[in-house]
């Protein structure tokens, strides 16, 4: 396959630092993004990635300025990585609204003004893949992580829309689903407690997803380096991807495999178990049904 350049956010630590390093270890391009001083990433620039200041809390008019200059610099790029976000952890009754206009902002809107950013690009050229880190999070549900959990799902969503939508355009977007990888988002300086007050019926929930953060932190059972190379094989298919169709979603790591098909087993017997109810609602055959307006 072609060399190819890539755009990955988020890189200063983690995923996005690993990403660029099997980027490169595959010959490819890398460029490496990073809000604030991207004295932050020199070390990847030594390793030959280009690097760039990018903030996608930034406006959108300043994120697509910088993907201007970021083009104009490097040529044609290939594939986006939307990779940064972070953990906002709370019970959802007591998470401050600040702390879901955060999560948001990073985690969502973030992602949509980086891929509206890049997207002329694609469209121009045709070509392009864009990738999307989901979570089990936004597959099921975790008990104190409600903003998080939240801007997962509705990146579930915006996707699914975003390939049917540009599918003519021969623009890939793809989602991986991960579960629990060893790296440092599930660090105390990097999840976020942030509640506008603590109400004592759910101080034992509270406590237990304390404990569960503490105690997952660098005991994650997922392996990121073997993750990325996964998603680089599936982009570029070829290794494990070779002659396989891209998959709607791929679960990555075995906890995300159980949360997913727990979901589509219980949602499957939901639907068995209820479908004459559902379908009852059906206008019946031969029924005028007039709506009037109040």
């Amino acid at each position: 396959m072609p060399q190819l350049t890539w755009l990955v956010t988020g890189c200063s630590s983690g995923l996005g630092q690993t990403f660029i390093h099997g980027i490169l270890s595959r010959g490819d391009k890398a460029i490496a993004t990073a809000r604030g001083d991207i004295s932050r990433i020199a070390a990847l620039e030594e390793s030959g990635a280009k690097i760039y200041s990018l903030d996608v809390r930034a406006s959108a008019a300043d994120i697509k300025k910088t993907m201007s200059r970021i083009i104009s610099e490097n040529g044609e790029i290939d594939v986006l990585i939307n990779n940064a976000g972070y953990i906002e952890a709370a019970i959802a009754e007591e998470a401050s609204i600040d702390s879901y206009l955060d999560q948001f902002d990073i985690n969502f809107f973030g992602v949509i003004k980086v891929t509206q950013a890049i997207l002329p690009h694609f469209r121009e050229r045709k070509s392009g893949s864009i990738v999307f880190l989901g979570s089990s999070g936004g597959i099921s549900r975790e008990p104190g992580a409600g903003p998080y959990c939240a801007t997962k799902h509705a990146l579930e969503e915006w996707y699914e829309c975003l390939k049917q939508e540009t599918a003519h355009l021969n623009i890939k977007p793809m989602i991986f689903e991960l579960g629990f990888f060893r790296t440092n988002i599930m660090h105390p300086d990097n999840v976020k407690f942030r509640t506008k007050y603590e109400i004592a019926d759910y101080d034992d929930i509270r406590n237990l997803v304390s404990q569960f953060v503490q105690g997952m932190n660098q005991n994650q059972p997922g392996d990121p380096k073997k993750a990325v190379e996964i998603v680089l094989d599936v982009v570029k298919g070829e290794g494990i991807a070779e002659g396989k169709a891209v998959p709607e979603r791929l679960p990555l790591g075995a906890d995300c495999l159980t949360t997913m098909r727990k979901e589509a087993v219980a949602n499957l017997a939901m639907c068995n178990e209820w479908d004459g109810v559902i379908l009852s609602t059906n206008v019946d055959f031969g029924v005028t049904v007039t709506i009037s307006s109040v």
